[in-house]
């Protein structure tokens, strides 16, 4: 190899190296998702396209729940009277599609020693699966928990029989009001969060 070749080979690496600047540990792509996730208070009407809508519901079923008893169910709100109806108990931040998550705590596995259900546990981590995958895939989201259950099942008759736990609003952000707020990048530092025993 000539010396030109040597150089440019050096380069290479040398471009892979800065890459990787921030994290040295598991996949780097993936703590990028994490850090760069945020909630998005202004959607454009921009459409969701259908290829990635299904690839986050895949997420949510490919989600880990307590005993594998799998007790969520996920309502995909996204045609122009549904969305109505949701919207006269919560403006959503006006997203194209917003996914309830519900539960059917009898369904759920019970913890013996204090009969702790694992409903809302198992609920949670299917949103988290569903809002990490959204993000990974370019698009904003926000999950919303400032609404009222009862209000919800009233606009969304078919969601009367389960109990409504969160609601997570995606699409493409609205120009300048779905940016980030001032407050997404505070964050405790882990002396305060972590307590090694």
């Amino acid at each position: 190899m000539g010396n030109l070749g040597k150089i440019m080979n050096r380069a290479s690496f040398s471009d892979i190296e800065q890459k990787i600047t921030k994290y040295h540990y598991g996949s780097d792509a993936f703590m990028r998702i994490l850090e760069s996730r945020y909630s998005c208070h202004s959607f454009s009407s921009y459409p969701v396209p259908e290829t990635k809508l299904n690839m986050i519901l895949e997420a949510a079923r490919m989600a880990p729940s307590a005993g594998n008893c799998q007790p969520t169910r996920i309502w995909v709100v996204k045609s122009e009277d549904a969305l109505a109806r949701l919207r006269t108990v919560h403006t959503c931040y006006n997203a194209p599609v917003v996914l309830v998550v519900g539960c059917r705590n009898e369904e759920a596995w019970v913890r013996e020693s204090d009969g702790v259900n694992s409903a809302k546990t198992d609920a949670a981590i299917v949103l988290t699966h569903m809002m990490l995958t959204a993000t990974d895939m370019g698009l904003a989201n926000m999950w919303i928990w400032d609404f009222n259950p009862s209000k919800v099942r009233e606009a969304l008759p078919e969601l009367k029989n389960h109990g409504v736990y969160g609601l997570l609003a995606i699409g493409h952000p609205e120009a300048d009001a779905g940016k980030p707020t001032d407050l997404h990048h505070v964050r405790k530092s882990l002396e305060e969060l972590v307590k090694t025993l």
